[in-house]
């Protein structure tokens, strides 16, 4: 058994103290107003099918807006001090202009978006932030869509653009999107001017529940995903639910994963939920999504208060993403969805804890149901060999004084360990198992 005593395990089974626990969704609990406070000591949208969505959304009218009527979004806050922002979760939010506006900051705004996500919602967005509002100007740029486009070329145009137009350090930067776009939109924020503010607007499952809240942006590089970013919050995020309406059936199950993963390493009961509900979340029931979405957030807001920058807790959200990133590296940005690759990496993560001992079998054989559920990857592609893993998880973000930690489940369901002390054994097993070669 490798020992390490400068790299002791952090061990954790914190729960959610603002989560509700009954395993039957209420859809009142959606109106509540949830505040998480810190303790004292943390996209891509229907393509080839999205003709048959689009014809009642246009690119060109300006949309109308039905704020007297829209609901109450639920509201989930995550408790940074000075630097505190609300997560708005409903339906026919981009309809509530001030949403977006009260958290707007100088005159100028600039959208940051795709080509898929542009033509379905981009008109909305504008119209939502000069609503009743000349002072605002909006301009947007226009980015190709996908993961392989997450990348230094392509963050230079959110730059150009934000300099041809001048824009000054009291603008505000706005995601429209999913992860990709929240990632590189963030991190153009993050340095234009040395920091201006930001919105994420996410589109996405993936987005909705994971990468929008907390504050990490950035891009990948050719050796490796996510090398170069920042820490930088948002001042809100706003999640409209009607978003999901328009995305394909395999970027909803890529999204899942994510919150799967929430429900492994602390919110056994919120796993407990997803087993019996997957099939609603598959068929989209606006009730079943809005529950996962909510609950989702509240585990990250709250881990996210507890962890700003990563320090321990919050590496525990990364489980199976170190497997998981080596795949997307390895295989080529964009040959997976981030999802699908996180996936297949829990199952190895899984394993892996199996074989140390850590947990029981019946986890094992949970995890890997639920995600074949999720029509989900439960196995790297055939291309990944055991080299090819060891090589990219080598260079992970994980890696202190060269001792690559992970994040492996121990105990019962709903617990977890960020450590690097674990018998090496145990991972070239796991590796060995789900590689030819």
């Amino acid at each position: 058994m490798a020992t390490s005593t400068t790299h002791p395990p952090l061990q954790f089974s914190i729960k959610p103290s603002t989560v509700s626990r009954s395993e039957t969704f209420d859809p009142r609990f959606l109106n509540k107003k949830l505040t998480l406070t810190s303790a004292k000591f943390k996209s891509n949208h229907l393509k080839t099918s999205c003709a048959l969505k689009r014809s009642n959304i246009s690119s060109t009218s300006t949309p109308l807006m039905e704020k007297k009527y829209s609901p109450e979004p639920t509201i989930v806050d995550v408790d940074l001090g000075n630097r505190s922002y609300p997560i708005y979760i409903g339906s026919g939010l981009l309809n509530q202009p001030d949403l977006l506006q009260r958290h707007v900051h100088g005159k100028r705004v600039l959208v940051v978006t795709n080509t898929t996500v542009a033509p379905l919602y981009l008109d909305k967005v504008i119209s939502a932030l000069t609503y009743e509002n000349s002072n605002v100007s909006v301009e947007s740029v226009i980015l190709p869509d996908g993961e392989k486009y997450k990348d230094m070329d392509t963050l230079m145009k959110v730059f150009d653009k934000a300099i041809e137009s001048r824009f000054d350090r009291r603008s505000t930067f706005v995601a429209l999107g999913g992860g990709v776009i929240g990632d590189m939109c963030g991190f153009a924020a993050a340095a234009y001017l040395r920091g201006v503010n930001f919105i994420q607007i996410p589109t996405t499952v993936m987005a909705q529940v994971d990468s929008s809240v907390g504050g990490k942006t950035g891009i990948n590089h050719t050796l490796g995903k996510n090398l170069i970013g920042a820490f930088y919050q948002p001042q809100c995020v706003l999640i409209d639910t009607d978003t999901l309406n328009t995305l394909p059936d395999r970027e909803l199950a890529s999204g899942l994963g994510e919150v799967v993963k929430y429900g492994l390493i602390r919110d056994a009961e919120f796993f407990e939920w997803q087993e019996k509900n997957m099939e609603a979340l598959l068929a989209r029931d606006p009730n079943a999504m809005a529950y996962a979405i909510k609950r989702s957030c509240e585990n990250k807001a709250e881990v996210v208060s507890l962890d700003e920058k990563e320090g321990g807790l919050r590496a525990t959200l990364n489980l199976g993403h170190t497997f998981g990133h080596a795949i997307e590296t390895g295989f080529g940005y964009g040959q997976w969805l981030h999802g699908e690759a996180v996936a297949a990496g829990t199952v190895m993560a899984v394993d892996m804890s199996y074989r140390l001992g850590w947990i029981d079998e019946s986890i094992v054989k949970r995890t890997y149901n639920i995600l074949e559920q999720a029509k989900l990857p439960t196995t790297p592609p055939e291309i990944m060999t055991v080299d090819m893993f060891k090589s990219y998880m080598a260079i992970d973000k994980k890696v202190a004084d060269g001792l690559l930690r992970l994040i492996l489940l121990k105990g019962p369901l709903g617990n977890c360990v960020f450590t690097g002390d674990y018998d090496r054994k145990a991972l070239d097993e796991t590796l060995r198992a789900f590689c030819k070669s």
